[in-house]
């Protein structure tokens, strides 16, 4: 069992080019795990947490709805924004500057069996995280993601989250409003969800900006907690 996760921060990087490389790190962890079973070779598999900030762009899981999209192909021009359909679970949701975006790609062997457990653990780091921050924020029954006033008319999201995963491998994973341009979300239907609002931590806070760098190192330090893992920083480019 191998519990140290590497961590690399990409800072503002291109979706799609983030995506490819997930699918390499995704793929050799596979690999690896394919090769151990097969010629019990013994190799310890490795972890990875991608931190990243995306130019505009909309997702689509695969068991999304395509008129959850409300904007045509000049219009995402016009808005600077790009559309890809991807290979997560959920419907669509929207990247950009001012929005913690988090892959980790684990080889949950080396933590737990128990895709259930993953997602309300990264849901956990979330809740716990904006607890510093003096935010209550909550689960709601049957809507993957984080959100505050649950069960009220005002109940917004804060935290979107889909992930994939094969052989126990994980991939894709949650995008925290910290900084965001809601006005973005205005083009879709967010994560399939009729009638209620999304929101950002400065909005709630009342403040202009929050600063990322404390808002990851919270992130991350809850994660090590929660999972019982050992974080690594690393520097390694795309």
């Amino acid at each position: 069992m191998n519990k140290i996760v590497g961590v690399q921060d990409l800072g503002l990087k291109d979706y799609k080019d983030t995506w490819d490389y997930q699918e390499i790190l995704f793929k050799a962890i596979v690999d690896a795990k394919i090769k151990n079973r097969r010629e019990g070779a013994g190799l310890l598999t490795d972890n990875h947490f991608l931190l990243v900030e995306h130019p505009h762009v909309y997702t689509l899981g695969k068991s999304g709805d395509m008129s959850n999209l409300l904007l045509n192909e000049t219009q995402l021009t016009e808005k600077g924004a790009t559309f890809y359909k991807i290979n997560r679970g959920g419907d669509i949701t929207y990247h950009g500057p001012g929005q913690i975006v988090g892959y980790p790609i684990l080889d949950l062997e080396n933590f737990f069996t128990d895709i259930h457990k993953y997602l309300r653990l990264l849901e956990e780091m979330i809740i716990l995280t904006l607890a510093e921050y003096h935010i209550k924020a909550e689960r709601s029954p049957g809507e993957t993601g984080v959100w505050i006033d649950v069960g009220t008319p005002f109940a917004r999201k804060i935290c979107a989250m889909g992930v994939r995963a094969s052989r126990w491998v994980t991939m894709h994973g949650f995008a925290l409003n910290v900084n965001a341009n809601l006005g973005y979300f205005d083009n879709i239907i967010p994560c399939g969800i009729r009638g209620k609002a999304v929101t950002s931590l400065n909005v709630e806070l009342g403040k202009q900006t929050i600063d990322e760098t404390e808002v990851k190192q919270k992130l991350l330090d809850h994660f090590a907690t929660l999972f019982e893992a050992e974080l690594k920083q690393k520097t390694e480019a795309l």
